[in-house]
């Protein structure tokens, strides 16, 4: 910009120098009249030599221009008629006013001239075109070819049918995707298997026979990795890798990983069905982190009972299987080493506080009250975060509140953060969610955090734990408790009160020793018994006022039933809803054919809440975690926030009919 100036300066315009001389001749005019009159007659004619001058230059550059422009057109139209790829202009509603021979070329076909784009190429829509949605349009198939759509919409000079046209450019990018396809097919995939009932089987099976139910396990592993051109490494007696490409995975998920049905099949002399967990891993940065992926699919699995496969890809997960019953485990070693492990751990702790989930229910607050009276025979300070009694519990919150030691350490979530420290041991009882404890805020404020819980696991789970007692097979967590605080110390004292507790929460989950119910779940109600839990004092804490009584009845009356076997009925009011729901739905499944029951009832907040019920045959956690809930395969829950009861139904009827589809499917 300066040096153009700059050059203005040096090479003024003519019209400068005409100004100068005339300005000269009025001064020699005023001295020397002749000389004036003189200069007069040169400066018109400098004048009249000038403009002509200037028009002859104007025609030159004006003819030069045209020329270039002339060039510069047929340049233009011969790139166009010879454009490496196709092209197309059309006109605002779709028609085809010109292409080049490219477009015949992918369209295959003459009569295209005046024909409407959208007839010869279906997948082109003109509406994203015209609404500036480029990525609508990146991915166009012609026959078997690929095409990316740039456009480019033009405003017309000359007078035209219509003032505007779109130029179309077909930019193929089959070979692009191809590889693509190809590239995603070959992506490595990790498969971390277990036989989660190893042991069990091994027990049940005769000498004899056990390297033949193993042989077996290998051999139908083995043909399985073949099928998806992979390989089988076996690390341990119990646990195998199985590698292959991710072109196999969408087969194995529409049949819903049948290796588990293939598998649970073998029968050569074992009296226990063998199941499989199965981890696997992929869409990770590289194949170390696949293989974290695989691991963590496979703890979950493993968490929530066994006898299914998760797929971890990247941060979705997704489940198949899980429609059986968890294994009891016979041996006790676990429980004795989680409790000696519990016990140094209080021992460290400056003070040790328990926290079980929202809404507590006997399981909750009886398991807590075990790891409390567990915390005071180390000589620990121990506290129980409950943020509220509700009817659930109301019967046995009197109880405790008649001792001097729990209207001192029963206290709220607000309380326990001005108590706990780093050095606090903190122990959540039955859950692993976080968002479900009564205080979430609390597992930030410490690194020592222990779970024990029993319920299969979902997708949130409380991380980084010192110690992790997960087991999905038992009836309740107050059975863990039960058989962690007995292997505690040789004379492990309890009051009765506190043996009521444990047994009342046994005994709800279990709806008094029908459901989940193993012969260590009876060990564990004998401990209890003689450590002085009175059953007449047990079934107190269960009994209901005669209005809770009707309301229940009424929840019954109301039920009607879907797919033939599943019930559903609702509790159309506020109070004690989660207590009635709850009872509702347990009893519904005393009614002969019903194998699934479901009560839906709304909080004061505006939640709809689920319990569901089962004998065993329906599936209930796999239902309800669609609705973002869990449980275990006969009792489970679900929380809906912000939903009207109708539209909770709703939903509820939907994952209904879709796991008993996904049933027939299979």
């Amino acid at each position: 910009m300066r040096n153009s100036r700059f050059f203005k300066l040096l090479v003024p315009d003519t019209r400068i120098y005409l100004i100068i001389i005339s300005l000269f001749i009025i001064i020699i005019s005023f001295y020397n009249h002749v000389i004036g009159i003189t200069g007069v007659f040169l400066l018109a004619y400098l004048i009249y030599y000038n403009l002509k001058i200037s028009n002859i230059r104007r025609e030159e550059w004006t003819r030069y221009i045209e020329g270039l422009s002339s060039d510069i057109d047929s340049a233009t139209k011969q790139a166009i008629l010879n454009l490496p790829i196709p092209l197309t202009i059309i006109e605002f509603d779709g028609t085809i006013t010109w292409y080049n021979s490219k477009f015949i070329e992918i369209i295959e076909r003459n009569d295209i001239l005046e024909r409407d784009i959208q007839d010869l190429v279906p997948e082109f829509d003109l509406k994203n075109v015209l609404q500036n949605k480029k990525e609508k349009i990146s991915e166009i198939k012609i026959g078997d070819r690929y095409f990316k759509v740039l456009y480019n919409i033009i405003k017309l000079s000359k007078e035209h049918s219509s003032n505007y046209i779109i130029m179309l450019y077909w930019v193929e990018k089959t070979d692009y995707l191809l590889i693509k396809k190809k590239y995603e097919e070959e992506k490595t995939i990790i498969a971390l298997i277990q036989v989660d009932n190893y042991d069990e089987v091994m027990q049940s099976t005769e000498e004899v026979n056990r390297p033949m139910v193993m042989a077996e396990i290998d051999h139908r592993l083995n043909i399985w990795s073949k099928k998806l051109k992979g390989f089988m490494r076996k690390y341990t007696n119990d646990k195998f890798i199985v590698v292959f490409g991710k072109q196999y995975l969408d087969a194995l998920e529409a049949k819903k990983f049948e290796l588990l049905d293939e598998i649970r099949d073998i029968n050569i002399g074992n009296k226990i069905p063998i199941t499989l967990s199965i981890g696997v891993g992929l869409e990770g940065e590289n194949l170390m982190q696949s293989c974290e992926f695989a691991n963590t699919a496979k703890d979950l699995a493993l968490g929530r009972g066994g006898d299914q496969v998760v797929v971890k890809k990247n941060q979705k997960i997704s489940f198949y299987g899980g429609k059986t019953k968890a294994v009891e485990k016979r041996t006790k070693v676990k429980a004795r080493v989680i409790a000696h492990a519990l016990r140094q751990l209080m021992e460290q702790s400056e003070n040790v506080m328990v926290m079980g989930h929202k809404n507590a229910d006997l399981d909750s607050l009886g398991a807590a009250i075990g790891i409390h009276r567990a915390a005071r025979n180390a000589k620990k300070e121990s506290y129980i975060v409950l943020n509220g009694s509700n009817p659930a519990i109301s019967v046995l919150m009197n109880r405790l509140m008649e001792k001097e030691i729990y209207k001192r350490t029963i206290i709220s979530s607000d309380e326990a953060r001005q108590i706990i420290n780093p050095n606090t041991l903190l122990v959540v009882v039955d859950t692993h969610r976080p968002s479900f404890t009564e205080g979430p805020e609390l597992l930030e404020m410490t690194d020592n955090i222990v779970v024990m819980d029993h319920h299969r696991r979902g997708m949130e789970f409380i991380e980084n734990t010192v110690l992790n007692y997960h087991e999905t097979y038992v009836s309740s967590t107050c059975e863990l408790v039960t058989e962690v605080f007995f292997y505690m110390e040789e004379k492990a004292s309890i009051d009765p009160i506190e043996a009521d507790a444990l047994l009342s929460g046994i005994a709800v989950d279990t709806k008094n020793f029908t459901f989940k119910t193993g012969a260590r779940t009876f060990e564990a109600a004998s401990l209890l018994k003689r450590a002085g839990a009175d059953t007449i004092s047990v079934k107190q804490l269960f009994q209901d006022d005669l209005d809770t009584m009707l309301s229940r009845a009424e929840v019954i009356k109301d039920a009607h039933i879907t797919q033939g076997t599943v019930a559903i009925s609702a509790y159309l009011h506020t109070k004690n809803a989660q207590l009635i729901a709850a009872q509702a739905a347990d009893e519904l499944l005393n009614i002969r054919g019903i194998e699934a029951s479901f009560v839906l009832a709304q909080l004061e907040d505006g939640t709809t809440i689920i319990s569901g019920r089962s004998m065993g045959a329906v599936n209930v956690q796999v239902i309800l975690e669609k609705l973002g809930g869990g449980g275990h395969l006969t009792v489970a829950g679900a929380q809906l926030k912000d939903c009207p009861l109708e539209e909770g139904r709703e939903q509820l009827e939907k994952v209904i009919d879709e796991y008993f589809e996904e049933g027939e499917e299979e």
